[in-house]
């Protein structure tokens, strides 16, 4: 230790030692000198929190749809996907391809997840939704059905996999 930084403390200790001369030292008193070191360099923000709030600034930037349903609901899926996100922890938006393919690969999990979408636009507008069952034609005023969803999915899928590469 250089002999100004040695100085520089013995001055700290002097200038503690004038504060706290006359007064009680509590355990309040300990626990905030104590408690100034404890969150250095990390972030009191959990991990998987920051993760999914990137993973859903990306969707919000990079998703196009104007009544905001299916951005919605596709964060909600995001938010419910701890186990595919903490396993991306290095690359989050692995984890939000992961969770797309998913999505489109099963047709059981996607016409639920259109559903949902529907039911969403339907609170959000307060107005009684179009549900479009499978091989069934759409509502000419749906705005997300089947075909229109998989195709804003996959359009975000491509630009969730420009990012990684």
């Amino acid at each position: 230790m250089t002999e100004e930084k040695k100085q520089d403390l013995d001055q700290d200790l002097e200038l503690q030692k004038d504060i706290y001369q006359g007064r009680e030292f509590t355990l309040a008193d300990f626990i905030a000198k104590e408690g100034g070191d404890f969150l250095k360099g990390e972030s009191p923000v959990p991990k998987i929190v920051q993760l999914k709030t990137e993973i859903n600034f990306f969707i919000k930037n990079n998703l196009k749809d104007l009544s905001g349903s299916l951005q919605a609901v596709l964060q909600d899926w995001v938010n419910i996907s701890d186990d595919k996100i903490s396993s991306n922890r290095e690359n989050p938006l692995n984890a939000l391809s992961l969770i797309i393919e998913e999505i489109i690969s099963n047709d059981n999990l996607y016409y639920e997840f259109v559903r949902q979408v529907d039911l969403k636009w339907g609170q959000m507008y307060q107005e009684r939704p179009y549900f479009q069952k499978p091989g069934q034609i759409p509502h000419p005023e749906d705005e997300y059905t089947h075909d229109s969803v998989k195709i804003q999915l996959l359009d975000l899928l491509t630009r969730v996999k420009s990012q990684l590469t």
